[in-house]
């Protein structure tokens, strides 16, 4: 278990160095090299857990979605909504989302991850609409594939200006305005009404989260205390 353990925090570790890497050079000018150095771990113990550069790119993009998590809403709309803010939030503090974005678009190795990482935000973002749409959130003449497709082009390619022209500087404040245009063509007036999409609406959600983490985790350590009394009690 301890070996099992050892062998995630070095992947995960790989994967955080990798990124930065590719983030700031591109595919094609990252070295393996680079990453070790910057991992602090040999270059067995990458190809160990990535047998080739873009195995390890592959890695990245496949990463993303470890990155995706937000709170469950009843509104599945708002859900949608918080997906797109919290992913924005996260693009320009997060190395692995920077560099899962330049593999994914980069037009040198877009052919090599089968379209990036944009079918798999597709998919996740259909499955929330699918479920708006059997809820009664959605417009008659919204198709929950369709929507997802155009969606995420969109986000994509405001993302894009908004490295271009600002470093991502502004990406939370334009991905908001993009919603706020977007959402009144998909949600029926009811739902559009209490829906929020403030441009700070992202690092609300991550916080909502990670404040629900800490309390887990708190619980979770209580329990195990109180599990550990209870196995002690009893005639000596």
């Amino acid at each position: 278990m301890v070996r099992q353990e050892r062998a995630v925090r070095t992947r995960r570790l790989i994967l955080e160095a990798a990124a930065s890497v590719f983030d700031e050079y591109g595919y094609e000018g990252a070295t393996i090299g680079e990453v070790v150095a910057r991992a602090g771990v040999t270059r067995g113990a990458v190809y160990f857990h990535f047998a080739s550069k873009r195995e390890l790119a592959q890695g990245i993009v496949d990463e993303q979605f470890g990155r995706d998590e937000i709170p469950e809403r009843h509104c599945k709309l708002q859900e949608f909504v918080d997906l797109g803010m919290a992913v924005a939030h996260l693009m320009p503090r997060d190395p692995v989302l920077s560099a899962g974005a330049r593999l994914s678009l980069g037009q040198d190795v877009f052919g090599d991850f089968s379209g990036g990482a944009a079918p798999g935000w597709i998919q996740r973002t259909e499955i929330v609409l699918e479920t708006a749409g059997r809820r009664g959130e959605l417009l008659p003449h919204v198709v929950p594939a369709e929507t997802a497709w155009l969606v995420t082009g969109a986000w994509t390619g405001v993302q894009i200006q908004s490295q271009k022209m600002s470093g991502r500087m502004d990406l939370e404040r334009r991905i908001a305005v993009m919603y706020q245009h977007l959402m009144p063509s998909i949600a029926v007036p009811g739902v559009l009404a209490t829906l929020d999409l403030g441009v700070d609406r992202g690092g609300r959600v991550l916080a909502e989260l990670a404040a629900a983490r800490a309390a887990g985790a708190v619980e979770a350590v209580a329990g195990e205390a109180a599990g550990a009394d209870a196995g002690g009690a009893g005639p000596a």
